[in-house]
């Protein structure tokens, strides 16, 4: 009886302590600025998940897609920085809005605090099987060969598969057809059915249909081979395109203004949620790989791809507007 009314003790302390922190901390949301399905989406799933349960406090995710992401960074921009408003950026959609988008208002540096970066998602070159080149060297030999034959999908223009793809040609000297689309889905969907012939896709989402031979990949546009495929080469070392990379990092942001205590606690907790064994092991079954950066990092990193991206983007004389 004794040991019975002991954790009667313990639960009931227990409850309490949670039911003060959901009173001191209500509902907090991460605002996805791409829609539901997608590897952005599915991360901030895994962050709220695991921030829930670290911190006794409810975490939602709230999906505002549209404008290559700019709709819903612009949101959390403009949000009340209390700390109940956070973003999962992605390289993606802090850099390519302000350099596609005159009217974006948005500094990606100036107007957010970051959290903590939660995953990175590699991107591999793959074509259809109806394709006759097995190496990125192939691929670049015949498109020199046939300019503008090879039709290549992206989930829209500016994506970052889209500025991907344009590195990728300006720098192998080769041109190729872009044929954008509404979204990873049916950008993919055309890949598989042979409609296009060349994607850049996230590891994430080209997994399953390596494994199933429905895509043949050619290279890993990384510093450095993935772990999941070692016997892929990079693009760098197969095509002799040194320093060739594009990856995609996700991580969680605040509004400026937010107070350093809220910042730190969530950092806090997203460590310890990052430590979460089903959560690490969600994320690398995914393809992608779980980091993290310090914030000068992470800053640094935007910067860079503020200048790379920009570089691609007039010389490709793309724009949204």
């Amino acid at each position: 009886m004794k040991r019975f009314g002991t954790l009667l003790l313990a639960g009931a302390v227990a409850f309490a302590a949670f039911g003060a922190s959901a009173q001191e901390h209500p509902t907090a949301r991460i605002v996805v600025p791409f829609a539901a399905g997608g590897p952005n989406d599915v991360v901030a799933r895994l962050a709220a998940k695991g921030l829930t349960e670290v911190l006794g406090q409810n975490i939602i995710v709230d999906n505002k897609p549209g404008a290559t992401g700019a709709i819903g960074t612009q949101f959390v921009a403009d949000s009340a920085p209390d700390g109940l408003t956070m973003l999962l950026a992605s390289s993606s959609s802090m850099s390519t809005g302000p350099l596609l988008m005159p009217s974006v208002r948005f500094d990606p540096v100036k107007d957010f605090i970051p959290v903590d970066l939660i995953a990175l998602d590699e991107n591999i070159l793959v074509v259809h099987p109806s394709v006759e080149v097995k190496t990125t060297q192939e691929l670049i030999d015949y498109a020199k060969a046939h300019p503008n034959d090879l039709n290549y999908s992206t989930s829209g223009i500016g994506s970052s598969y889209h500025l991907g793809t344009q590195l990728f040609s300006s720098r192998a000297g080769i041109e190729m057809t872009h044929v954008p689309y509404k979204g990873t889905a049916p950008a993919v969907l055309d890949l598989l059915a042979g409609r296009v012939q060349v994607q850049f896709q996230a590891v994430s989402q080209a997994r399953g249909n390596i494994e199933s031979g429905k895509v043949r990949p050619l290279a890993i546009a990384s510093p450095k081979r993935h772990p999941a495929f070692p016997d892929i080469p990079t693009i760098a070392e197969s095509a002799n395109l040194p320093g060739f990379s594009f990856m995609t990092w996700m991580g969680l942001f605040f509004p400026a203004g937010t107070p350093e205590a809220e910042v730190e606690r969530m950092r806090t907790a997203l460590h310890k949620a990052m430590q979460i064994p089903e959560l690490k092991k969600r994320i690398t079954d995914l393809g992608m790989q779980p980091t993290s950066e310090s914030p000068e990092a992470i800053a640094a990193q935007i910067e860079g791809d503020l200048a790379r991206w920009g570089e691609v983007i007039k010389a490709g004389n793309i724009s949204l507007q």
